[in-house]
């Protein structure tokens, strides 16, 4: 037997050749990794070898958003559709519960709400389910769902401020289901 512990008795050279450069091809790609992971430590700033004067460089596409295939991305895509079926939930709690609204009293940009309901009226019913009300009202107004007056909604102070739902139920739910769907579309596969 040889010095060479990759021969096996009874091998032949070009099978000895095969596992050779297989575990030539394993070696590559583990120093390839190996160097990539260096890399990444050096531009993350809670890493223990963070150089300061290593300056990554991004487009203006990839300014602000985190690493495609890693762990941020697909936590905020969740998180994002966590907040799409929120909005939803929210929305049929104000189907359910609301009012249809007197047309006639509306301001025309409200003219095609299908229900309202007072701020304090929701917040009795919705503080069972959730305690994010407010950010979810929010949400739910930055995606012209709802409408209410006022920048932020307290407590005890606003619970007369109407909430107007200003779509059919149907439309924020297939809405929602696709903004929820197109965020967990977006992200790369989940990293291992």
């Amino acid at each position: 037997m040889s010095g060479n512990f990759l021969t096996i008795p009874g091998d032949d050279p070009i099978q000895r050749r095969a596992r050779s450069s297989s575990l030539t091809d394993l070696i590559s790609a583990f120093d390839t990794k190996a160097q990539a992971h260096s890399d990444l430590q050096k531009v993350t700033a809670f890493s223990g070898h963070f150089d300061k004067n290593h300056k990554p460089t991004f487009s203006k596409d990839e300014y602000g958003k985190p690493i495609p295939g890693s762990m941020t991305e697909f936590r905020g895509a969740e998180a994002q559709a966590r907040v799409c079926t929120e909005m939803k939930e929210l929305c049929e709690i104000i189907n359910e519960y609301g009012k249809p609204p007197c047309k006639s009293l509306l301001p025309p940009e409200l003219a095609s709400s299908t229900k309202v309901i007072l701020f304090g009226e929701l917040f009795s019913i919705y503080t069972v389910i959730s305690d994010k009300l407010v950010g979810i009202l929010l949400r739910s107004r930055k995606h012209h769902l709802t409408y209410f007056e006022g920048e932020v909604l307290f407590q005890k102070r606003d619970d007369d401020v109407p909430i107007f739902l200003l779509k059919p139920i149907a439309d924020i739910r297939a809405y929602c289901d696709d903004k929820a769907s197109q965020a967990r579309r977006s992200v790369s596969p989940m990293p291992q």
